[in-house]
């Protein structure tokens, strides 16, 4: 686990050149290694395992792909969770809708940042505190209504509330898996899950699914490793 900039690997997915280029020379004048620079997804994930970055700063909208949405820095997101799981993805995106921050969320970003009001300092200190292993989720893009740290977040100790197979459920739930997911996979039925939901609702208080992602994140939660099928 790394402290300092130096030595930190990062890759980068972005389309833009000139903002591209932008990132890797502010990365490596911090001390970085930029290990992979990409403008498509194929290239960037094809590079991941030979690259083994420690985190991997991902555009969410490429827009040379063709399509006009963020379909495709999610994509990235997932598949570094489910095959690469040791490298930190940072969201560096001109989005900050809060559904948008929330799929990122669900998907395995481990920080999100917005390129309309971040600094170049708060760059290199978010890739470097995601390589430390710790969070950067921004709790105010997540809803629009202002909502607090104590209106969706909990203390860990909250974790002590649940079962261990509560636990399970939500690293599931965390890792974006539906309730006929979860149920595969922890060889329960649908009807079990619902009822471990249910009971995990009343014991954190989250509101919607999309808040119980981000509040099991927060809470440090293990989630399961799951195949992209």
């Amino acid at each position: 686990m790394k402290l300092t900039g130096s030595g930190i690997r990062v890759a980068v997915l972005e389309d833009q050149l000139l903002f591209r280029e932008t990132l890797v020379a502010l990365l490596e004048g911090a001390g970085m290694k930029v290990v992979a620079r990409c403008a498509e997804t194929r290239t960037f994930l094809s590079n991941m395992r030979a690259a083994a970055p420690d985190v991997a700063l991902v555009d969410l909208r490429l827009e040379q792909v063709g399509r006009g949405s963020v379909e495709d820095g999610v994509i990235v997101l997932k598949h570094l969770h489910d095959f690469h799981p040791r490298v930190r993805p940072l969201v560096l995106s001109g989005h900050h809708e809060q559904e948008v921050v929330e799929r990122c969320v669900q998907a395995g970003a481990a920080g999100y940042l917005c390129k309309l009001n971040v600094s170049v300092h708060e760059v290199v200190e978010a890739v470097t505190r995601l390589a430390r292993g710790e969070r950067l989720i921004p709790m105010k893009m997540l809803n629009p209504q202002t909502l607090s740290q104590e209106d969706i977040g909990a203390p860990a100790s909250a974790l002590t509330a649940l079962t261990l197979r509560e636990r399970e459920v939500l690293g599931y739930v965390a890792a974006g898996a539906d309730n006929l997911k979860i149920a595969a996979h922890l060889g329960i039925t649908e009807r079990t899950v619902k009822a471990h939901l249910t009971n995990i609702y009343r014991k954190l208080g989250p509101e919607n699914r999309a808040q119980l992602a981000v509040m099991a994140c927060e809470l440090g939660v293990t989630r399961p490793v799951m195949s992209s099928q």
